[in-house]
């Protein structure tokens, strides 16, 4: 049976690479200031990051699902994780916060609808709800944030989803500096093992802080002066062993001192100027 969290081994993940979500420098010069990405992408070194970025998922030895291009998805394409969650009933297709993103959770769950995947639900207007916002920590805890991205009634729907059997701990996010910009529950909260996750502590409730206490879950925090960068958007591809970013020193070491292992890409096309870390990048649709 496969694991519902976001740090055991990950045997099938699905990506939508730079090819097919950036597609060109036409499509990045029209798309790039709409969707506040901090500047344009440049095409080619985008697509030489994420090959780079695409040998480092293989390390895990997951089978790696190439998602397809549409005319109708936009540059945001590539931030595979918010279209679609996963859970033990099979998919929740997200109604995203971001209206120009709406036709990806069609487009992706028809894919992964191909490979198997039965769908669980969807969540519906006026609900909202992204993927960047929902960690699962275990088969029966999992958290949401409740943000610019993923209102109330999202979370009421995913609840009634989900059903009794998991405890759906909701996380109050900070505003973000501009309406349209995203802040996620993972920009603040990475698990890395069962009783391990990176977090950035300054964003972070204290009842969350004393819901994951409670759960056996110890800390390595992201350095002030490291967080702008995302400093917290790591991923693990199996228990203790993770892809970052590259030049996040503190970071790195702090995951190092807890026993994991590392591996780093430069990630500033596909990434940093969109607001996408690895977490981002990735839909994880077995792990175990």
């Amino acid at each position: 049976m496969p694991n519902f969290d976001e740090y055991s081994t990950i045997r099938q993940v699905a990506i939508r690479g730079a090819n097919q979500a950036f597609v060109s420098d036409a499509k990045l010069i029209a798309e790039w200031q709409a969707l506040r990405f901090h500047s344009k992408p440049e095409f080619d070194e985008a697509v030489v990051e994420y090959a780079r970025f695409r040998e480092l998922l293989g390390s895990a030895g997951a089978e790696i699902i190439d998602l397809d291009g549409a005319d109708n998805l936009t540059i945001d394409s590539i931030y595979t994780r918010d279209s679609i969650l996963i859970c033990p009933k099979g998919l929740i297709l997200c109604n995203m916060g971001r209206a120009s993103r709406t036709p990806e959770a069609t487009i992706n769950s028809a894919a992964y609808s191909d490979l198997g995947f039965a769908v669980a639900g969807q969540i519906t207007a006026p609900g909202t709800l992204e993927g960047g916002d929902f960690i699962w920590l275990d088969d029966h805890h999992a958290a949401v944030g409740l943000g610019p991205r993923t209102n109330a009634e999202g979370i009421r729907q995913l609840a009634d989803i989900l059903g009794p059997e998991v405890e759906l701990h909701v996380v109050d996010l900070p505003e973000p500096d501009h309406p349209d910009d995203v802040l996620h529950l993972m920009s603040i909260i990475s698990p890395i093992d069962r009783d391990l996750a990176l977090i950035y502590r300054r964003f972070m409730p204290a009842e969350t802080l004393a819901w994951l206490e409670q759960l056996g879950i110890k800390f390595v925090d992201v350095p002030e002066d490291e967080y702008a960068t995302m400093g917290c958007n790591v991923l693990a591809i199996a228990p203790r062993k993770a892809i970052m970013l590259e030049n996040l020193p503190g970071v790195k070491s702090g995951l190092e001192s807890a026993g994991c292992t590392v591996a780093t890409y430069k990630g500033l096309e596909v990434s940093r100027k969109g607001e996408g870390g690895p977490t981002c990048l990735t839909r994880p649709l077995v792990r175990g």
